[in-house]
């Protein structure tokens, strides 16, 4: 993985082995039960399901004569089977933790490009910047909505966040509509520019060439196939279009947050040589929450994203085993009297995320 422009230290001292303590535990685990830590045969009906969901109304509307309100009802279930597909498969796979494979791994998440995305952007921005400096001002990309919306208390404050806990859900479901018309382009310009990478840099030219190839690819599929096909209107083609990208970038938007943007984690600032106070996984708990756990559908769905605590601490993990390993990681920060946070809901982790975002959209100079 190469550097971000400036250097971040985190702490190397954990004097009382909490790494080390719940790392041999988890491990002890996968040992104990004879199981591997990626996907399963649970994984894999999983995809299909997912799949199905994300495709099958795609050919139906192509192919059935069918009521115009009917195909857009179909783009909205879409939407739905593209989020689950990002969650559950492509971030498997993109952290390869999907199969013991890599060209398995790979695959799965190429799965991306079909999705509106680009593998090595995402792996950047998720794998690399997300993961490695959470919550951390001016590193972690999360944190960055530009000046529209305030997910930190280090960001320079505007009037109008003070309306952005109304404002922000309507432009949360934007997020895949953004990747598949400009966010890829704008990304790949600043990372190869920062000559960042998940391992070994690529060649930029190559890149360049999957990335422009494949959004062609994706509209091509997605617009102008229906466009030739269907016998409606090309903007209601684009309609649906829409309709399916912003239910997918909602669904999206509002599991990432709920892990991050609430009122119990952190977001920090490295001091001024560039160091943060705890070590990476400590600084994971202090900066990550979990949501809803015991709900078996918001656990299947989400693709264990509702177990972030555990996604930070072992992204190498499939999150099919996170229900599971959850138990070692409550149990242990809890010995080491540190912080695991959680919301036993999911509504109740929605109304702290919106909650949160009213407290940094009032003026700092009167707070």
């Amino acid at each position: 993985m190469n550097e971000t422009t400036e250097t971040i230290r985190f702490s190397r001292k954990d004097p009382a082995k909490f790494f080390k303590t719940v790392n041999s535990r988890v491990n002890e685990y996968f040992k104990e039960n004879g199981i591997k830590k990626t996907g399963n045969l649970q994984l894999y009906l999983k995809t299909a399901i997912m799949f199905l969901i994300f495709l099958t109304p795609y050919f139906l509307i192509l192919t059935l004569d069918m009521n115009q309100w009917l195909q857009l009802l179909l783009t909205i279930v879409i939407g739905v089977g593209m989020a689950g597909v990002g969650m559950n498969v492509m971030h498997d796979g993109n952290h390869g933790s999907y199969s013991s494979k890599k060209w398995i791994n790979q695959v799965m998440g190429a799965s991306i490009y079909i999705l509106a995305g680009n593998v090595y952007n995402w792996k950047v921005q998720h794998n690399v910047l997300h993961h490695t400096y959470t919550n951390i001002h001016g590193h972690d990309e999360d944190l960055d909505a530009g000046r529209i919306i305030r997910f930190s208390e280090h960001a320079q404050w505007r009037r109008f966040h003070r309306f952005q806990h109304y404002y922000s859900v309507f432009l949360y479901g934007l997020l895949t509509l953004n990747w598949a018309i400009t966010t890829d382009f704008k990304q790949m310009r600043r990372y190869m520019k920062r000559k960042l990478s998940y391992g070994k840099f690529p060649n930029p030219t190559r890149e360049w060439s999957v990335l422009i190839m494949t959004k062609v690819i994706y509209l091509t599929i997605w617009v102008i196939l229906p466009m030739l096909i269907l016998d409606i209107a090309w903007w209601k083609v684009l309609i649906g279009f829409f309709a399916m990208h912003y239910t997918a970038g909602l669904i999206l938007s509002i599991v990432f947050q709920l892990a991050h943007i609430v009122e119990k984690t952190e977001t920090v600032v490295p001091d001024k040589t560039g160091s943060i106070k705890n070590t990476w996984m400590i600084h994971q708990l202090f900066t990550t929450s979990n949501f809803s756990t015991r709900n078996k559908i918001v656990n299947w769905f989400t693709g264990g994203l509702n177990h972030q605590v555990e996604h930070h601490m072992f992204p190498n993990i499939s999150h099919i085993h996170y229900t599971k390993i959850a138990k070692i990681v409550r149990q242990t920060a809890q010995e080491y009297n540190l912080p695991y946070y959680e919301y036993k809901t999911t509504r109740k982790a929605i109304i702290s995320h919106f909650k949160h975002l009213k407290a940094l959209g009032r003026n700092p100079g009167f707070a």
